[in-house]
């Protein structure tokens, strides 16, 4: 190749280069569509309340039953995030557990046993923003209410139940501790126990715990060995039932239906649905209508109420039930109504008379039929 073509070539090439180059210069740059461009997202905060639970939630019986009430919270209103904090020891402990939760920012705290009651009130001061419910208790503040059912009502149901059931005319009850709301389950129980079989007798074993397994299921056998063939209980967990159906006697549950623990021994059970007072507490504290009262639900509310009945339970005792039931839905008669009398045989509430609401929290004695003390 010459030099001439040579040069013409090298001058096609140069000219070619700087057209590419001027050509990319220019390119315009794009702009995204409209519907292109990410926009911040909003995340709506969430409402949080908390719980502290006495027991582990797979307890089967209280902290079980709470726990199915804030899962049912949970599922009715879906923006509310819940914390659990659970085997929380009554005293110091529960006080310090408490305050963490109010520092993360919950709006309600439930504590959910009775020797939360102090601390739960010590707590409550220092954070008047938040609004906390102790459950079993009676002390209240601007920012702290109460709320209970009445398990007395269910208790009288079950005991009809005992009652129609033994044959020894002996029944055990495992006792946790012995404050006003143990012992009126206790006498409510009896009182239903005696309607249908004056001749029977409850005998009284007490523990001094909320949730110990094997004490609880050892109480129970102390019992049946002392002549009980059914056996109830206010404790945490199944033990009782299962020392019932390992002896091939019978029971009584409470907290929740616990005849999946021991089937062929479970009658029925003394059960609490917190979940619709959970529901309404939270939608109240939110829509800022809440009120420190204190709430003590009855049968007729949905609170409290009796499990299906196992296959053992005759219809004519089934049949007793329902009728008592109905009264008590009814609110035409109610468990503790006169004549009552004491262990001594000592009338207490008048005949046609019916204890008030003061009297029934502060009970510190057994009615007849109870064969047991109760320690200072």
């Amino acid at each position: 190749m010459n030099s001439k073509r040579r040069s013409a070539v090298l001058v096609a090439l140069l000219v070619s280069f700087l057209l590419v180059i001027t050509g990319c210069g220019n390119k315009p740059t794009a702009t995204p569509a409209p519907a292109e461009v990410k926009k911040e997202e909003v995340t709506k905060e969430k409402f949080k309340v908390a719980y502290v639970y006495v027991g582990p939630v797979g307890d089967a019986g209280w902290s079980y039953a709470h726990d199915q009430g804030r899962k049912f919270l949970v599922d009715k209103i879906p923006d509310v995030e819940t914390t659990i904090i659970e085997s929380v020891p009554e005293g110091a402990d529960s006080e310090r557990v408490i305050t963490q939760l109010a520092e993360k920012g919950n709006k309600v705290i439930f504590t959910t046993s009775f020797g939360y009651m102090d601390p739960t009130i010590n707590v409550a001061k220092k954070y008047p923003d938040v609004v906390f419910m102790h459950n079993s208790g009676y002390k209240t503040s601007e920012n702290v209410g109460t709320y209970f059912g009445r398990i007395y009502q269910a208790r009288y149901l079950t005991g009809i139940v005992a009652g129609k059931t033994t044959k020894s005319n002996t029944i055990g009850y495992v006792a946790a501790m012995p404050i006003p709301e143990v012992i009126r389950g206790i006498n409510a129980f009896t009182q239903g126990v005696r309607s249908v079989n004056p001749a029977a007798k409850v005998k009284v074993v007490w523990t001094n715990t909320w949730y110990d397994p094997a004490m609880e299921k050892d109480a129970a056998k102390s019992l049946l060995t002392a002549g009980a063939d059914v056996i109830a209980q206010h404790q945490d967990t199944p033990g009782p039932m299962q020392a019932a159906e390992e002896a091939g006697k019978f029971g009584v549950g409470y907290n929740m239906d616990m005849s999946k623990m021991a089937p062929k021994a479970v009658l029925t059970s003394a059960v609490w649905n917190w979940g619709p007072y959970y529901v309404k507490t939270v939608e109240a504290v939110r829509n800022k209508t809440w009120k420190n009262d204190q709430y003590w639900g009855a049968m007729s509310d949905g609170i409290v109420d009796i499990a299906p009945f196992g296959p053992m339970v005759a219809e004519d005792t089934k049949k007793l039930v329902a009728e008592a039931k109905d009264q008590i839905m009814a609110k035409k008669w109610d468990v503790f109504t006169g004549p009552i009398k004491d262990q001594k045989g000592e009338v207490k509430v008048p005949a046609g008379q019916v204890m008030t609401d003061k009297d029934m929290l502060s009970f510190d004695w057994f009615v007849e039929g109870v064969d047991g003390t109760i320690p200072k």
